[in-house]
């Protein structure tokens, strides 16, 4: 299987296993991740996931290179947008396609092209000190069609985005983390630790507050403040007659963890 998945408690761990090929991603791994995506969202034992890759040299390289040829002789280009529609995008995530819960990238190595247009879909991008980014579709006479023209420019300075894509060349791990592209740069050893840290920690919240906020972070974010603020009391007033809401007071009252149930 080019996909490993792992479930730990209420974590979903998902592996890229294609590392004699960087960890590109062919039509069966890409399918096998569009499977995985729909399964988190619909199963409400799972409340995050951590997306890696398998080894230490990469995240993922982007799209099979020898598959992606054919593809673009297989249709035309209006047959492309129209298919690009309805499909959820590279790896099943970057378009038309919202998991509708947490999603880390554990970035181990090369996170390049659709790698990094995946990691960008992600809602938190860990690093190994060894990872680079880059956008290197110009390099090759396309560009970056999986969200990078859209998504890099809304993670990091518009100059600093406008250079990977412009040039194609990529930032090592020291700048993601300067630059905001990632929030913690970690030794390879310690990288699925800390992503799980996270993921630990995000999973021991109430979901539904979890899910709340994860909403109004998406919807109010290219609001203007007096709109997004009222988004995010139409978001919040639901949750405090939840019985989690209750559960979260009555824990902090008797000085114990809580016992979330998603209701």
């Amino acid at each position: 299987m080019s996909l490993q998945r792992e479930v730990r408690g209420p974590v979903l761990i998902l592996t890229i296993d294609r590392p004699e090929a960087r960890n590109a991603l062919d039509a069966a791994t890409q399918a096998a991740l569009i499977k995985e995506w729909q399964i988190l969202r619909e199963d409400d034992a799972l409340r995050v996931a951590v997306l890696t890759g398998a080894g230490d040299r990469a995240f993922c390289a982007g799209a099979d290179m020898k598959e992606i040829g054919a593809y673009y002789r297989a249709m035309t280009p209006i047959e492309r947008r129209e298919r690009g529609e309805r499909e959820p995008g590279m790896a099943g995530l970057t378009r038309n396609f919202d998991a509708r819960k947490p999603v880390i990238a554990a970035i181990n190595g090369a996170c390049l092209a659709g790698g990094l247009e995946l990691a960008l879909a992600c809602d938190i991008r860990i690093a190994a000190d060894n990872a680079e980014f880059g956008l290197p579709e110009v390099c090759r006479g396309i560009l970056p069609g999986a969200g990078g023209t859209q998504r890099l420019p809304r993670a990091l300075p518009f100059g600093v985005a406008m250079e990977m894509i412009l040039s194609g060349a990529p930032i090592d791990a020291a700048a993601a983390l300067r630059w905001g592209l990632v929030s913690h740069v970690v030794p390879h050893a310690g990288l699925l630790d800390r992503a799980l840290e996270i993921a630990g920690r995000i999973a021991a919240n109430g979901p539904l507050a979890v899910r709340a906020a994860r909403d109004a972070v998406y919807q109010g974010v290219s609001l203007p403040l007096d709109q997004a603020l009222r988004l995010e009391q139409f978001h919040a007033e639901p949750l405090r007659s939840s019985d989690d809401a209750r559960e979260g007071v009555q824990a902090f009252i008797e000085k114990r963890k809580p016992e979330f149930t998603g209701k």
